[in-house]
């Protein structure tokens, strides 16, 4: 039966918008000092006439969802800069009226066969993968949720129910999830605040030694600096998992440097996740990795609370880099891998005990996702795209809405400060680390929160 609620689309329109980075940032062995920002302005109406505009905002990152393995970086950021256009005229036709899953349950499968067509168009010589897809038209997926939000005069989390949707998640998932609803895994207010994870990629100074000129930009340099400029707690440690030697020297000089630094502000607990961004070559890695840490430094190995990705990102392809053995020791989550629910079961079968969700792989597929982490008890994690602005704001809404996530990483503040002018002033718990938590409770406006 159809709603009064739900939602038809009236207009969209777009712009991109581009930031350097402040110092380059490495992902997967590749360094990055840019990002390009896709951002949607998405007239919706519902049933009974009322109007409203949703918002949605992603960074297009092509080094992480369309390696230059697959192809040159100027030839994955183009082919997601002409999917976006052509995934905005799609949307634009679209003339369903539904809630905002049922219309995203429509549209995904468009946007893939755009990006199906697209590579011979532009001549390209990879596929476009399904991740890319899904990162690309995130922020579509995130002004329809901000738009049915807003023209209902809801918080969007909160119309998420049986009087929103008439279809269960049996019908996005499978019939275990019949008769329950997304509002049994999500809040109706956000957590008041959350513990962030900063950042430590693999380029990064740890201490003035490491720096052969400073920014003198204002903000912080070194690992220190930063731990009691914003009261961190919280460490995201890059690794490079193709050198045994370096990982393990790496964690530990972050250990002892943070340990000393600690010290000074009397701070006796402290967190750590690995970050191997898929570069390992097989799980045996990653348990000498997790051996030696803990041989080496105890303490160290206590506080790393989680593993992220760390073999090849095509499960299917990698069946023999089983995470049972590892799952064992740390929770070890999927991120690269994670565009479905299909892989979300193969990833659990391979052995994975996590899950990483994000808003760049759009607010439906996180909201799913989220529920059916949680139905098989698997540990939650929210993680960043180097998400500035309405994008970071989008990731911290999802991580204080979702339960059993503890924590957000956000790192924008970091390497694209520049991006988030104006934001500070408008959201400053947000924005404004302190005691290193970001302020979440102030995401409680009509539509995403913001």
């Amino acid at each position: 039966m159809p709603k009064p609620t739900d939602i038809r689309i009236l207009d969209v329109q777009y712009d991109f918008e581009e930031h350097q980075y402040r110092t380059p940032l490495k992902f997967g062995g590749v360094p990055t000092d840019h990002c390009v920002l896709f951002n949607v302005r998405l007239q919706v109406q519902t049933r009974d006439g009322k109007e409203a505009e949703g918002r949605g905002s992603m960074p297009l990152g092509n080094v992480w969802a369309f390696p230059p393995r697959y192809v040159p970086f100027d030839q994955s950021l183009a082919a997601m800069k002409n999917l976006a256009e052509l995934a905005i005229d799609a949307t634009r036709d679209c003339t369903r009226c539904a809630h905002p899953l049922e219309l995203s349950e429509v549209l995904e499968p468009e946007f893939l066969q755009i990006a199906d067509e697209l590579p011979q168009t532009m001549q390209l010589t990879a596929p476009i993968p399904k991740l890319c897809t899904v990162v690309t038209t995130s922020p579509i997926d995130a002004a329809i949720h901000d738009g049915f939000g807003k023209a209902n005069g809801i918080n969007s989390y909160n119309g998420l129910d049986e009087d929103f949707i008439e279809a269960d998640l049996s019908y996005f998932l499978d019939d275990e999830f019949a008769g329950k609803y997304l509002d049994r895994y999500t809040t109706r207010h956000p957590k008041p605040d959350m513990s962030l994870y900063h950042l430590i990629g693999a380029l990064d100074p740890l201490t003035e030694a490491d720096i052969t000129e400073r920014l003198n930009d204002g903000l912080p340099e070194t690992l220190p600096e930063w731990i009691v400029a914003d009261g961190l707690t919280h460490l995201k440690i890059k690794l490079n998992g193709d050198d045994l030697e370096w990982d393990v020297a790496r964690v530990l000089a972050i250990d002892k440097i943070t340990a000393e630094t600690q010290a000074k502000r009397g701070v006796n607990t402290w967190h750590y996740s690995a970050d191997f961004n898929e570069t390992c070559q097989d799980v045996e890695y990653l348990l000498e990795f997790l051996n030696r840490i803990q041989e080496k430094e105890a303490q160290a190995f206590e506080r790393l609370a989680y593993i992220e990705q760390p073999t090849d990102r095509d499960l299917e392809a990698h069946p023999e880099n089983k995470m049972h053995k590892a799952a064992e020791i740390k929770p070890v989550v999927i991120d690269e891998s994670l565009t479905d629910f299909e892989t979300l079961l193969l990833a659990r079968d391979q052995g994975y005990s996590g899950v990483a969700l994000k808003a760049c792989k759009g607010q439906s597929q996180a909201l799913l996702m989220g529920a059916a982490a949680q139905e098989y008890g698997m540990f939650l994690a929210v993680q960043d795209l180097t998400c500035p602005g309405a994008s970071f704001l989008h990731s911290a809404g999802l991580a204080a809405r979702i339960r059993g996530v503890t924590a957000i990483e956000g790192n924008a503040r970091q390497f694209c400060p520049s991006a988030n002018d104006g934001w500070r002033d408008e959201f400053p718990s947000i924005f404004n680390i302190a005691d290193g938590t970001v302020g979440t409770q102030v995401l409680m406006g009509p539509g995403l929160g913001h």
